[in-house]
């Protein structure tokens, strides 16, 4: 499963050198990963209270290529690209047109709310299918 997620670039987005601040490729990395657990299955506020399921990060990573500016559109593709028992890895590249800006991914581990206390779980069939890691995934 892949996804892609637009931005566009505000004001707010950049520092005093007018580039942007590159804690908000980490805030652009976790909007795009809810936009394709979104897409796949349930949108993440009903994944937490249909389904008591939270994506906590475990790890995260980004390497930034060229910079980004003001007004910039930017894509970011996304793609679970590993799975485990309990975990996920998502990865994001950035792109503005044909050029990669930044790459990075998220690890999250598949969480249950269940019982009041967070705990790891296995990641179900349906889900693994739907994310395009498991039976019936193409």
């Amino acid at each position: 499963m892949r996804n892609i997620h637009r931005i566009k670039v505000v004001f707010g987005d950049t520092d005093a050198a007018g580039i942007v601040f590159y804690p908000n490729f980490y805030r652009w990395m976790d909007q795009a990963a809810h936009e394709l657990i979104g897409a796949a299955l349930l949108p993440v506020s009903k994944l937490q209270s249909e389904r008591h399921i939270i994506l906590p990060l475990l790890e995260t990573f980004c390497q930034f290529k060229s910079p980004l500016f003001f007004e910039d559109i930017v894509e970011v593709h996304s793609e679970v690209v590993g799975m485990n028992q309990k975990v996920l890895k998502i990865e994001h590249v950035f792109k503005k047109g044909d050029h990669t800006a930044a790459a990075g991914y998220e690890v999250r581990a598949w969480t249950s709310t269940e019982s009041g206390k967070p705990k790891a779980v296995p990641i179900p069939n349906d889900v693994r299918a739907a994310l395009g890691h498991g039976p019936g995934s193409q």
